[in-house]
């Protein structure tokens, strides 16, 4: 007598757990399809618009973050170095080289789940276009790392894996069909307290 209605209450919970638990994954799985890679570096240009697909739209709903309209600028983020080795909060890198035209950028290091990873007080969390200093040629180079560097150094000592966030502002590139073309810093490990 009551084992049918359990059996339907059970299908049901099992379908809506299953159902709720894979979109929930989804969604955090990804930012949306579009994603293009330069090196180290990912980018969604498609995330801010009107033409981003089902699954981007539910990220920045659930997210609750402004995003940058695709004419204002354009967010990249490395989740592993040249090589392909995932970054850690452990560890010493140097980002070199350049960045696509841009009237301003910013250089800063979240953890994980994206949260910018703060640096005690007075100990730089970040970098600008204006803060850097270059070469002659234009080219920069920026220690990340727990103890002091001379030069452009950003303040890395956290636990787990971290994500270096290049974000470009008013950047021509955004609107560009050829994004893959552009020219990327590179990171390069430099060693780990750990090893």
């Amino acid at each position: 007598m009551f084992r049918l209605p359990a059996l339907v209450l059970l299908t049901l919970a099992i379908a809506f757990g299953g159902g709720a638990w894979s979109a929930s994954w989804m969604l955090k799985a990804t930012s949306g399809f579009g994603a293009i890679e330069l090196g180290a570096w990912d980018a969604y240009p498609e995330l801010q618009t009107a033409s981003a697909d089902p699954f981007a739209r539910a990220h920045r709903a659930g997210d609750g973050r402004i995003l940058l309209g695709r004419a204002e600028g354009l967010v990249f983020a490395a989740r592993t170095d040249g090589t392909g080795t995932a970054l850690s909060g452990r560890c010493a890198y140097e980002i070199s080289g350049t960045t696509p035209p841009a009237r301003f950028w910013t250089l800063r290091i979240a953890d994980a789940a994206g949260t910018p990873v703060d640096a005690k007080p007075r100990f730089p969390d970040h970098l600008n276009s204006w803060t850097t200093l270059r070469r002659i040629d234009g080219t920069f180079s920026i220690k990340l790392n727990a103890t002091p560097e001379p030069g452009n150094w950003i303040r890395l000592d956290a636990q787990g894996p971290v994500t270096f966030i290049l974000t470009l502002i008013d950047t021509p590139t955004a609107a560009s069909a050829n994004l893959a073309d552009l020219d990327m810093p590179d990171i390069r490990l430099i060693g780990c307290r750990d090893a």
